[in-house]
């Protein structure tokens, strides 16, 4: 007769199974989703919609299955009896907590979101190239009315922006990120000024940024992909293609890295294809025993994006790994780069252009800017103070406020981004949150590994990935981004060492 701990154990594997089977279909909507964003042909979005409709239904399915709920109840009380061990009880408590969360969801409502997500983003697409807000208006209005009546069935019914972040970021609230984005804009929005004035200075004297122009695509390419591959980025298990907006979906064995290029401004490319290789490593960096569990998801996506913004900025906009980077650069574009010197074409990575209106063009000082600007709308939207309808007016308000400048157009405004075409309400703050972790990492990193900088110079990027790989990914969802953050730097998530690495290499 089988003994209580092998009874025990039989009962974790068989709901690790039923959480792994999840992972698997989740894994195929965001194929379908890559796929949508990368090959689809122009007619077949409406069968898309259909198709993300379909597996929306299939995986609420599984999701609530009773056996999945009995499999958790068993493990719970193995857990009380002191059954399991705890790693099992990451596992078992967020799975409870999902379980519960879902059940409470009724099928129709998810298949509407899947349906409206995949519909949204060519409605999106073809409003933002017409720079049409009212043509997309009506899908926003949609997405925010999910939103709501998702928040009221999940007992969010007072507090729906709250239900928005924790989505995307586990147990951080709309208060908590407000506390913090107001001292980052005490101090960052001086130093902007303080820095604007120095390059306005610049510019009326005839200095500024290189420019750049003809350099081409396929080169691009071969220069993008390996610098990728050489951060640790493994093709084996990934692949880069084009889209509209760069994103990274996939996790494990199958990472999707997307980039888009541009002949006259090679660093649009090199740069989104590091921030979107920076979320690959975390995903390849994942414990592959523990996937679909807790443990093999990554803390959540201010984490998330801490990977991707500390390789892309902290890492490869230094002078360290420009000075590996630009043989490759001049090896590859002889021609274009022969009157620009190693000191102009660093400078061009790091160049600061105030009341640029672009998220994802800004550079470092300006960036969260731009995320306290869409924090702030969606905190309004939210709570029922703003209209969808008076959204581009609020937008060119704030732009005018924090940015210096009114949008000429909702295609540099209010549709730039494709984050709201598919209802990702709550994402945007993970931005900034990751660039605050992202430098307390930074300065761990430097402090824990002495001579990085000389690593990068001589294009070795191991011993800083074998460090995150330590101390950030193999710990899974262990702990939410204000735990992961102490536990690693020693110091609370705040924006103090965030503001002290852009006054070093920007005050200056």
């Amino acid at each position: 007769m089988p003994n209580e701990a092998s009874v025990n154990e039989k009962g974790y594997e068989a709901l690790r199974e039923r959480l792994r089977r999840l992972q698997v279909l989740g894994s195929v909507s965001g194929l379908l989703g890559w796929d949508e964003q990368v090959n689809l042909p122009e007619g077949a979005g409406e069968q898309r919609a259909a198709q993300a409709e379909l597996l929306a239904e299939l995986q609420h399915a599984a999701a609530t299955d009773a056996g999945l709920g009995a499999a958790i109840t068993g493990c719970e009380q193995a857990l009380a009896a002191g059954g399991l061990d705890a790693d099992a009880r990451v596992v078992v408590l967020a799975a409870r907590r999902d379980f519960d969360r879902v059940t409470k969801l009724p099928s129709e409502l998810v298949a509407e979101k899947a349906r409206l997500s995949s519909e949204g983003y060519h409605v999106w697409a073809a409003a933002r190239k017409a720079r049409d807000f009212s043509a997309f208006a009506p899908v926003l209005e949609k997405h925010l009315a999910l939103a709501r009546r998702e928040a009221a069935l999940l007992g969010f019914g007072d507090r729906p922006y709250d239900l928005a972040i924790d989505r995307h970021d586990p147990g951080l609230t709309a208060a908590q990120i407000g506390g913090l984005f107001v001292e980052l804009r005490a101090g960052l929005v001086p130093l902007a000024r303080r820095i604007g004035v120095r390059v306005a200075a610049a510019k009326a004297r005839g200095e500024g940024p290189v420019a750049m122009r003809g350099f081409d695509v396929t080169a691009q390419q071969r220069v993008v992909r390996a610098v990728t591959a050489r951060l640790g980025f493994d093709y084996k298990r990934g692949r880069l293609d084009v889209s509209l907006h760069p994103f990274c979906e996939g996790s494990g064995d199958d990472v999707r890295l997307t980039t888009r290029f541009n002949a006259d401004d090679p660093l649009d490319a090199l740069y989104s294809s590091i921030h979107e290789a920076g979320h690959g490593l975390y995903e390849q960096g994942l414990p592959l025993a523990h996937a679909g569990t807790a443990l093999g998801l990554a803390a959540g996506m201010a984490v998330h994006e801490s990977q991707s913004r500390l390789w892309e900025n902290q890492v490869a906009r230094s002078q360290a790994f420009w000075s590996w980077l630009e043989p490759m650069m001049r090896a590859e574009f002889p021609n274009e780069l022969s009157g620009v010197s190693g000191v102009a074409l660093h400078a061009a990575a790091n160049a600061v252009e105030p009341g640029g209106l672009i998220r994802v063009d800004a550079d470092e000082v300006h960036y969260n800017l731009h995320i306290l600007l869409r924090f702030e709308l969606e905190r309004r939207l939210f709570a029922g103070t703003l209209k969808v309808a008076d959204l581009p007016g609020a937008w060119d308000e704030l732009s005018e406020e924090m940015l210096g400048r009114r949008p000429a157009h909702a295609g540099e405004g209010v549709l730039q981004d494709v984050h709201w075409s598919g209802g990702a309400f709550g994402y945007f703050p993970s931005y900034t949150l990751g660039n605050m972790i992202a430098a307390q990492l930074w300065t761990a990193a430097r402090r824990a590994l002495p001579g990085l900088e000389g690593e990068f110079a001589r294009g070795e990027f191991g011993g800083l990935l074998g460090w995150l790989r330590t101390e950030v990914h193999a710990h899974g969802r262990r702990e939410d981004a204000f735990e992961l953050t102490k536990r690693v730097t020693g110091e609370t998530l705040g924006p103090k060492a965030l503001l002290a690495y852009l006054e070093e290499r920007y005050g200056n």
